[in-house]
């Protein structure tokens, strides 16, 4: 299988030297994936609408790739405040159940102040050479 990058038009991608997403090896890699809306470089107020937004860019770049979250295997979330997480479980538990992927949550500092979550999964491509 052929190396596969996958964008989102994030300037951040040019600027730092990453891809929204990876194809390799029957395997799909979500770089950690913030609740900009890439459309209009803006960030939502407050953790559900950034979760909400966060799992909408994974969810494309899942597309992209060839799967979706029921092929998720491995998820990462990041919240700088972990008072915040139990928060978006509503909506990690709709683009999840399916899956029931294999979860750790961190709680740290993100690049912006303003982020409130992050989220980082490792997909599997239901078929592949």
């Amino acid at each position: 299988m052929t190396r596969r990058l996958i964008s989102s038009g994030s300037k951040f991608e040019a600027e730092i030297g990453y891809s929204r997403a990876v194809v390799d090896g029957g395997f799909v890699f979500v770089s950690g994936t913030t609740g900009y809306d890439y459309a209009t470089m803006t960030l939502a107020d407050g953790v559900v609408a950034q979760c909400r937004q966060t799992l909408a860019n994974i969810e494309a770049a899942l597309k992209e790739a060839g799967c979706s979250f029921d092929d998720v295997v491995r998820v990462t979330y990041i919240v700088p405040d972990p008072a915040d997480f139990e928060r978006c479980w509503p909506l990690l538990r709709a683009a999840f159940a399916r899956a029931r992927p294999a979860a750790t949550m961190l709680s740290t500092a993100l690049m912006n102040p303003a982020m409130k979550i992050e989220i980082e999964v490792t997909a599997r491509l239901r078929t592949h050479p």
